[in-house]
């Protein structure tokens, strides 16, 4: 039985080092899919969610290569869900020209150039650092974070934790660091990420 066991797990290997090697495409699961985000400020934070609107990955010898795109239509603040009118006017305020100018650039997207091999520091399961493009309001910039991306049968699933300095994409509205004597108004320039992306194999 253990023989049997082992034999098994040794195909497993060698069929997933074969797709890996011949290529492989997937399309990310949108409705399975979720990027979560955080900002804060002197007095307090918000958070939400916004949809990823579609996206795919590449496996070629090994490399990734993809993309998503991002619906910042979609953007909402899990934070005021039960303040209707707090949550409208805050949405609101997220998609005027003071942020994301969501009437003139309604998605935004990444894509990736690289994932290199990574080995954890201690107390992380990341397995690759990633390396991409982020497109906001029409402006890109390259950041880089760690990822866990796991691949099993036909589909893959990737998490990843990641901060942006929102200035970079001509997001400065009450930043502490442009603007003078903003006290306790003053929003900070970090927008945390939390990012889960599902795919099927083409």
């Amino acid at each position: 039985m253990k023989s049997i066991k082992n034999l098994f797990t040794v195909i497993t290997v060698i069929l997933s080092i074969n797709i890996i090697g011949l290529g492989a495409d997937y399309s990310i699961e949108t409705q399975s899919s979720s990027l979560k985000w955080k900002g804060e400020k002197v007095v307090g934070k918000h958070y939400g969610t916004v949809k990823i609107k579609n996206g795919k990955l590449n496996v070629n010898d090994t490399k990734l290569t993809g993309s998503f795109v991002i619906d910042m239509t979609s953007i909402v603040s899990e934070d005021l869900k039960n303040d209707q009118d707090s949550h409208n006017k805050l949405v609101g305020h997220l998609k005027s020209d003071d942020f994301f100018s969501v009437d003139k650039n309604p998605t935004a997207t990444f894509i990736l150039k690289k994932a290199d091999k990574y080995s954890p520091e201690k107390g992380q399961n990341f397995n690759y650092m990633v390396t991409g493009d982020l497109t906001i309001k029409g402006i890109t910039n390259e950041i880089k974070f760690p990822a866990k991306i796991d691949f099993k049968d036909k589909n893959f699933i990737a998490n990843a934790s990641f901060t942006i300095d929102r200035t970079k994409w001509n997001v400065k509205y009450k930043s502490g660091s442009i603007f003078d004597g903003l006290g306790d108004a003053a929003i900070y320039d970090d927008i945390k990420f939390d990012l889960q992306l599902k795919g099927n194999m083409n």
